[in-house]
Formats: structure tokens, C-alpha cells, sequence
């Protein structure tokens, strides 16, 4: 098996570190790896998404809305229940929860005012009378949305079954997202969407199917093909496009698979190297230090963004399937699937002083 670019082996062996999972550590350790803990709350439930409201993290899960406190001993919340939540992110400023829900998997946003008052129970009777949240158009067979600022717009970037919706945020008094633009009937199949704004005034969108990347201009609507791997021969699974940062919206890392390929938002290859994870990813994401981590079922491997060199790994003392939820600076959120009855949440800091000499 080989780590870093392709089989060249001109990368340094990776360096291993078992995880060490430890709830309430002491003042007095001294710790030079970033740290992987553990809450002690066992969900019964299989955990799909979750997003930071404030230091606290709401929790989407099979059948249910939930709110992990991080501020007190780690109680859970039950929001909303029988409901499932594929997706979600908190945008504090509008004061809402945006999500894919439901069994027709629609784009819905919750008031986080009326999750509040749910948790406290201020006026109970009232609050279950107040309408807590509402539908984005009157979209269903949601697959995966991006929200992306662009000078002092909130965009929404729906991916249907078969098509893109672009929402923008329109403030008071009408509070809620509208239509803005929509794609219909892409011939690759959008799993995974993201927008790019190129040298801060096109809008772009790029997204995932099971064939590769593509790409669409929101001015003129072109589709076109950004990159088909076709060295692989069947579907693929695409993980995560990243905008390389200070690139203009012009550069990116998408990833894919075992790989990660780096090419610009018109299709053409900018870097003669391609990322190659130790092992197939569950899941990928870009995190605010400026690295990329994959968790896989033998480790986790956090690399540079830019280079795709490996920055360190954790080994797990058995196999385990893990899945990135959510991430905020340098602190980074997932959880374990469903193993016999129950699951779990973790959190990492990978900012820490020793970071630099891990």
C-alpha cells in the first residue's frame, strides 16, 4: 500500500500515532499529538449530521433533532423527534437551521428562537402553537446543499435528484430564501454541489456525480465537464470539491474515492501530482487549518490541502468506520457508525502547540 503521490515513494514514512481517547483530561499531561475524545452519550440512533450553534452541537440523526451541550456535563436535548435530518448548518446570524429532512428529503429551516424556547420550555404552550420553521420552495429529493457567501449574499445551492437550485438570502422584512436561478435536467446525476465565485465577480457551480465533476456558469447555464477519471472503470464516489484558498475561486481539490485530483474550474489539470489516501475514505473534508483529513477504517490521515503531504495520521486500534459531521477553526467533529446497538461522537483539536513538531 502506498502513501503520498501515486507509488513514487519520495514521501517520508507516516508517522503513527494510536488514537488516545480521553473525556476529561488533566491540567498536567503533556501532549504534544492533537487529542481525540470521546463523549460518553451513546446514541441509539444512527448519527448523519451535525452543526456548531455556538459551542454547542446539534446533532441530526435518523430519527431525530437533538442538541449536545458542550458547555455543561455533555446533557442531550430531544428537539424534534421522528423526523430524520440528512443535512444541516447553522447560520447565526439569520437565526436559522437549515436542513435536508423528512422522508421526501426536503430543504427545510428551523428558527433557532424556537429551538431555544424549546430547550428552556419558555411558554410551552405557545411555542408548539408558533409555526418553528418553513419549506424552501417546494423542493423534495434533496441530495446535498452548500451555503456560500459572496460579497454580502448568502447563497443556497440545492442539488436535486437531477438538477441545481440556487436560493439567495433575502433579509427582513421577508426573512426566508428565494429563488434565484435553477439548472433542470443535468445528465449527470448531482450527488455533492458547491459554488465558486471566480476572481470575485462570476459565480460558478461545481458538483459531483458518480461520472466526475462538472461544472455549471450561473450566467449563461453551460454545463460542461470539469474532470471524468477515466482510469476508473464504473461509478465513482465523490467526496469533497475544495476552493483552494488565496486561488481566486479559480483552483481546486476535488476529491474522489482513494484520490484527490487538482484542476482549475475550467477542466484543465494544474498540478502534475494527485492526493492518494493511505486506504478508501469514508469521508473527506476540509478543515479550517488549512488541511485535508480522510478517515478511513484502519486511520485517520490529515494532510496539506495544497500539497497533498501527509501531515500525520491516527491508527485505530481496531477497524471502525467513522464520519466527518462538522468542524469550526481548528476543532473537528465526527462520529462512529452504528455498531450493534449504539453510536458515538468524537472531537479533535488540531491546533495545538505541538502540532508543528507531530
Amino acid at each position: 500500500m502506498t502513501f503520498g503521490f501515486g507509488a513514487g515513494g519520495t514521501e517520508p514514512p507516516r508517522r503513527e500515532s494510536h488514537i488516545s481517547i480521553n473525556v476529561a483530561p488533566t491540567s498536567h499531561e503533556v501532549n504534544d499529538t492533537p487529542e481525540i475524545r470521546k463523549y460518553k452519550k451513546r446514541f441509539n440512533s444512527e448519527i448523519l449530521c451535525a452543526s456548531l450553534w455556538g459551542v454547542n452541537l446539534l446533532i441530526g440523526t435518523e430519527t431525530g433533532l437533538m442538541l449536545l451541550d458542550r458547555s455543561g456535563v455533555g446533557k442531550v436535548y430531544q428537539l424534534i423527534s421522528r423526523r430524520r435530518f440528512q443535512q444541516m448548518e447553522v447560520l447565526s446570524d439569520q437565526n436559522i437551521l437549515v436542513t435536508i429532512s423528512g422522508k421526501k428529503n426536503r430543504v427545510r429551516v428551523y428558527y433557532l428562537s424556537w429551538l431555544k424556547s424549546k430547550i428552556l420550555r419558555t411558554d410551552a404552550q405557545q411555542v408548539e402553537r408558533r409555526n418553528g420553521w418553513i419549506n424552501v420552495g417546494d423542493l423534495h429529493g434533496a441530495v446535498h446543499f452548500k451555503i456560500v457567501k459572496y460579497e454580502r449574499i448568502k447563497f443556497l445551492v440545492i442539488a436535486l435528484r437531477d438538477s441545481i437550485e440556487i436560493y439567495a438570502w433575502a433579509p427582513k422584512p421577508y426573512h426566508k430564501f428565494m429563488a434565484f436561478k435553477s439548472f433542470g435536467e443535468l445528465v449527470q446525476k448531482p450527488c455533492l454541489v458547491d459554488l465558486t465565485v471566480e476572481e470575485g465577480s462570476r459565480l460558478k457551480v461545481v458538483y459531483g456525480s458518480n461520472q466526475g465533476f462538472h461544472a455549471v456558469d450561473v450566467d449563461s447555464g453551460q454545463v460542461y465537464d470539469i474532470y471524468l477519471p477515466k482510469h476508473i472503470q464504473g461509478n465513482i464516489t465523490p467526496h469533497t470539491i475544495v476552493t483552494l484558498p488565496n486561488s481566486n475561486g479559480l483552483q481546486l481539490l476535488i476529491c474522489y474515492d482513494n484520490e484527490g485530483v487538482y484542476v482549475n474550474t475550467y477542466g484543465k489539470v494544474t498540478k502534475n501530482m494527485m492526493l492518494q489516501w493511505g486506504e478508501m475514505p469514508t469521508s473527506v473534508a476540509f478543515i479550517g487549518t488549512g488541511q485535508i483529513m480522510g478517515w478511513g477504517n484502519k486511520a485517520i490521515e490529515i494532510r496539506s490541502v495544497e500539497t497533498g503531504h501527509l501531515d500525520g495520521v491516527f491508527m485505530h486500534k481496531k477497524a471502525q468506520k467513522l464520519k466527518f459531521l462538522c468542524e469550526r477553526n481548528d476543532k473537528v467533529f465526527f462520529s462512529s457508525a452504528k455498531g450493534g446497538s449504539s453510536c458515538q461522537i468524537y472531537f479533535m483539536t488540531l491546533n495545538k502547540p505541538g502540532m508543528a513538531n507531530w
